[in-house]
């Protein structure tokens, strides 16, 4: 059985550049997401570079099922996953009481289940095997409350809090977890998110998503816990930690807004 990295998200960003660099270090993948024709594109371009093996799944993982949908396909062609990057995800910019409920939904279904329920249905094959490398990616957003983006800065609360607690069950199983937390990220998050006008992106100058990718990735092969890339960012957690919630809350908010 052929072992595979699997990249959800993996059409651009953080996502496209970990494929990358995984398949400069001769890892056979499995890319996943939403747009089958940028896949295909990426499918060609890295086989040709690398002479690596590319299997791509056209899936919106916000669509309740599309992950056992993936997991069987998955399971049906054979193919081992030891390594697995769980980047899909997105943000939404509004007010919760004025924000759009669907988009809100998928962003839940997204953030939160997808990458619960794909960890959770290719975790034991990892255990079994007695190694894997798993690597969820939070944000900085995941160490404080943020109003006008509540439930995306929750959902990474949930990221950063379930790799923490999943990570400590598999001491000793040979799979380690990390979780990436960046700042601000030159990737297709802002537009989505409709966050061009926000403070926070003029405040923090956008990294690109290569310099980020580059950094995780050497944490996640060293199997380190917390990958936080950025003196900024990295100092910016340390005094969310040490002040009161409720100012925390307060300056997220000033930062936030238009």
């Amino acid at each position: 059985m052929e072992t595979y990295s699997l990249i959800t998200g993996a059409s651009g960003g953080i996502g496209l550049d970990l494929a990358r660099l995984l398949a400069n270090d001769k890892n056979n993948l499995v890319l996943v997401a939403r747009n089958e024709k940028k896949l295909n594109e990426i499918k060609v371009l890295l086989e040709k570079e690398f002479g690596i093996d590319i299997k791509i799944y056209a899936y919106d993982l916000s669509v309740p099922d599309s992950t056992e949908k993936l997991f069987n396909e998955i399971t049906k062609e054979n193919i081992q996953i030891d390594k697995l990057i769980n980047n899909a995800g997105f943000g939404d910019f509004s007010a919760f009481a004025e924000c759009d409920w669907p988009k809100q939904e998928m962003m839940i279904n997204l953030n939160i289940l997808a990458l619960t329920k794909i960890t959770r249905l290719f975790l034991p094959a990892m255990i079994k095997s007695g190694s894997g490398r798993i690597l969820n990616v939070a944000s900085v957003a995941a160490f404080m409350p943020g109003p006008l983006m509540s439930v995306y800065y929750a959902s990474k609360s949930f990221v950063l809090s379930f790799s923490y607690a999943i990570a400590n069950e598999l001491k000793g199983t040979g799979v380690t977890v990390t979780v990436l937390c960046p700042g601000p990220t030159k990737t297709g998050f802002v537009d989505a998110a409709a966050l061009g006008n926000s403070k926070l992106f003029k405040i923090m100058k956008p990294v690109p998503s290569a310099t980020v990718a580059r950094f995780a990735y050497k944490r996640f092969r060293k199997g380190r816990l917390l990958a936080v890339p950025g003196f900024m960012n990295k100092l910016m957690i340390t005094s969310v930690r040490f002040s009161p919630r409720k100012m925390v809350t307060a300056v997220t908010r000033k930062i936030q807004e238009v």
